[in-house]
């Protein structure tokens, strides 16, 4: 498998961003990203206008954050030419998504936060509705504005990247819940807007400038064969296929890469001479062992089976025989602080 990495789940000046589709391809190529996701609100402008493409080593894709009338149900479309009104409810543009041959996932979807009136929370609430792909389990900016209060505010501030700490229990007990049932695909984000905000009266600051938070949450994703730099149109589409054919089949995993960079983990069953991985369904668990391998010595990997945490251990690596059906799924820590969260293998549901 290839292995590449990005950032999902950002905003140009063509909603309530303030970078250029361009300036933002470039600072995530400066970074070392090798694709990024933009998502503006109830808008493709920059896919209709030609930003979708390479800049750099770092391919732009452009998908959108659909949302409901009240503002909430917030959803992120992949794959999708057509933006939909914001008039009619969830279920319609879920269903209008993967009518169109899209993917979506439901964004920051356990906000509660009461701390600034003019930052209101933008939870989901239309559970019922089955045929979403997943859900954004992570976001920094939301869980940045969850834990905001008038006596933290400024450390804050100064410190973007230290101040989030892990997803939120209630996301990933949904998720877990969810993945008894069918897959579910856990993706993080970013949620960069690079607000500017004036100090003093005359001082214009930058808030979470897009560099800073391309050092946050990522989404790694795993291919079959490798993406070549192309900007043919045929080209572009393969690229696209890919990428979104990862996140689709739960071909993936979130990192937070201010605790390190998590290039190279791995988490995957094996049942005799068979290879499964993330995403994928074994149907009994006879003879399954899983297995996860973490780019760090200082590593504390611990297996989650149905929500449960069933084993844990000090080690760069892990291997766990499996003796009971279940969505099974592991999570990386290190110093204590949540730093890789794989997706689900299914055995025997």
């Amino acid at each position: 498998m290839f292995e590449y990495v990005g950032a999902l789940h950002i905003h140009s000046f063509f909603s309530d961003g303030t970078g250029s589709p361009k300036e933002i391809a470039e600072i995530a190529s400066e970074v070392g990203l090798d694709f990024i996701i933009l998502t503006d609100h109830n808008t493709l402008r920059a896919l209709d206008e030609g930003f979708e493409g390479w800049y750099g080593d770092t391919i732009m894709l452009v998908g959108v954050e659909i949302n409901d009338r009240e503002l909430k149900n917030h959803y992120l479309a992949f794959g999708i030419n057509e933006a939909f009104s914001t008039r009619m409810p969830a279920r319609e543009y879920v269903r209008k998504v993967k009518e169109a041959g899209g993917i979506g996932f439901i964004a920051h979807p356990h906000e509660k936060r009461k701390s600034m009136k003019e930052h209101p929370p933008f939870p989901w609430t239309e559970w019922e509705i089955g045929n979403f792909t997943g859900i954004e389990i992570w976001n920094h900016m939301s869980e940045w504005m969850e834990g905001l209060t008038e006596e933290n505010k400024y450390n804050r501030f100064v410190h973007p990247l230290s101040s989030i700490s892990a997803p939120p229990v209630e996301t990933l007990k949904k998720w877990d819940e969810l993945n008894l049932r069918r897959r579910v695909v856990g993706i993080g984000g970013i949620d960069a807007h690079a607000h500017k905000v004036n100090v003093l009266g005359f001082v214009e600051v930058e808030v979470f400038p897009y560099k800073v938070l391309f050092k946050s949450i990522r989404t790694h994703i795993l291919t079959e064969k490798p993406i070549k730099k192309d900007d043919s149109e045929h080209r572009l589409e393969k690229t696209k296929g890919k990428i979104y054919g990862a996140l689709e089949k739960g071909r993936c995993f979130v990192s937070n890469f201010n605790r390190g960079d998590a290039k190279g983990f791995r988490f995957f069953a094996e049942q005799g001479e068979n290879v499964y991985l993330m995403g994928d369904s074994i149907p009994a668990p006879d003879n399954v062992v899983l297995r996860a391998i973490c780019p760090a010595d200082n590593s504390t990997i611990k297996v989650i089976r149905n929500g449960e945490v069933i084993e844990e251990v000090y080690s760069p690596s892990l291997s766990f025989l499996v003796s009971e059906p279940g969505a099974y799924r592991v999570e990386v820590y290190r110093k204590k602080s949540a730093w890789i969260f794989s997706n689900h293998i299914r055995i025997g549901l």
